[in-house]
C-alpha cells in the first residue's frame, strides 16, 4: 500500500508541474497556475484567462452584440498573417484526436486574433469538453512556430455565473443607442409604435448608466411651410418625444430639449429632415460635439 501510495503522490505531483510551456514556442497554463476570471455586469460579460508569458485570452459578450474572443499581448509575438485554429486534447488526454477549425488571420497590434460569434463559441465549446483551443502562428522573431494554448482547467467552474450575465444583459450598448433618429410625417407629431419601442430602449439603457449625465432632444422639419410654423412644428416634436422620456421614468432636469425649425438640413429628401433626434451624453464627453450648431446635421443620423 505505500508503494502503491507511492507512485500515485509522484503521478499527481507530475500532472501538478505539467504546464504548456514545453518548448520556447508555446505559451499556456498549467494545472497549477490555469485561473479564469469572470467580469460581468449589465453592459458587457467577459471571462479572461491569464496565458503565462504571453498574455490574456478573452470571451467578452456586450451587450446588443454577439460574443467575440480574442487574444491580447503586450509583446507582438507571432507574425502577421494567416494561422492555424485547433481544438487539442491537453497533454493529460493523450489519444484524443485534435479537431482543425482552419486559418485565422493573426493581425500586427495587442490584439493579435479576433473571432466571429461562430468561432468563439467553437472555442467555448471545446473547453467545456475538456479539449485545449491553440492558435498557431510563425513567431515574429524567428521561423519557429508560437502556440498559444487556452486551458480547460478551472473554465467550467465559472460557466453559470457567465451564462447568467449574459442572460441579464441589456438589449443595446451605448455605441448603439447614444445616437437616435424618430422620424415623423408631414406635418404630424405623432409617434409610431416603432418609436415608442426605441424610445423604451433609450430609457432602459439611461436608467442602467449612471454616467449618462444628459439628454438632447433636437426637433427638426423640412422646409414645406413658414419659418414660423416650422419653428413651432419642430417645438411640439421634441417636446412629443421629451414627454414620453421623462413619463417613461428619464428625469426633467437631464433633458436638454430644443426646437431648430428646418435650420439644419440633413438631406436634400424633405422626410429625412422631419425628425426628433435623441443623443445621450456620458460624463467626461466633450459637450461642443452634442451641440446642434457644430455638426449636427451629420449627427441626426442616429
Amino acid at each position: 500500500m505505500k508503494i502503491a501510495f507511492s507512485i500515485a503522490a509522484m503521478m499527481s505531483l507530475t500532472l501538478a508541474t505539467v504546464s504548456y510551456p514545453v518548448m520556447a514556442g508555446s505559451y499556456g497554463a498549467g494545472i497549477e497556475n490555469s485561473r479564469w476570471y469572470l467580469s460581468e455586469s449589465v453592459f458587457d460579460c467577459s471571462l479572461t484567462h491569464e496565458v503565462p508569458r504571453y498574455g490574456r485570452a478573452v470571451f467578452h459578450h456586450r451587450a446588443g452584440e454577439d460574443l467575440a474572443f480574442y487574444l491580447e499581448s503586450d509583446s507582438q509575438l507571432m507574425r502577421p498573417g494567416e494561422g492555424r485554429l485547433v481544438i487539442e486534447a491537453p497533454v493529460w488526454r493523450p489519444g484524443v484526436a485534435p479537431r482543425a477549425l482552419g486559418a485565422v488571420y493573426v493581425e500586427s497590434s495587442n490584439r493579435p486574433v479576433t473571432l466571429d460569434a461562430r468561432r468563439s463559441m467553437q472555442l467555448m465549446t471545446g473547453l467545456i469538453a475538456g479539449m485545449a483551443p491553440t492558435v498557431t502562428r510563425q513567431a515574429w522573431y524567428s521561423d519557429e512556430a508560437i502556440r498559444v494554448i487556452l486551458s480547460n482547467i478551472n473554465f467550467s467552474r465559472l460557466l453559470d455565473g457567465y451564462r447568467a450575465c449574459v442572460s441579464g444583459l441589456l438589449p443595446v450598448n451605448y455605441d448603439q443607442i447614444k445616437r437616435s433618429r424618430i422620424p415623423f410625417g408631414a406635418g404630424s407629431v405623432a409617434l409610431s409604435p416603432s418609436d415608442y419601442e426605441r424610445l423604451d430602449l433609450i430609457v432602459l439603457y439611461v436608467q442602467a448608466d449612471p454616467t449618462v449625465e444628459r439628454v438632447f432632444v433636437d426637433g427638426h422639419t423640412d422646409r414645406s411651410g413658414s419659418r414660423i410654423n416650422n419653428r413651432a412644428l419642430s417645438e411640439a416634436r421634441a417636446n412629443a418625444v421629451a414627454a414620453y422620456l421623462m413619463e417613461r421614468g428619464i428625469p426633467a432636469e437631464r433633458l436638454t430639449v430644443r426646437s431648430h425649425g428646418d435650420q439644419y438640413p440633413m438631406s436634400r429628401r424633405a422626410a429625412d429632415n422631419r425628425r426628433t433626434t435623441i443623443r445621450l451624453q456620458r460624463q467626461g464627453e466633450r459637450p461642443e460635439l452634442q451641440r446642434a450648431d457644430n455638426g449636427y446635421a451629420g449627427d441626426a443620423n442616429g
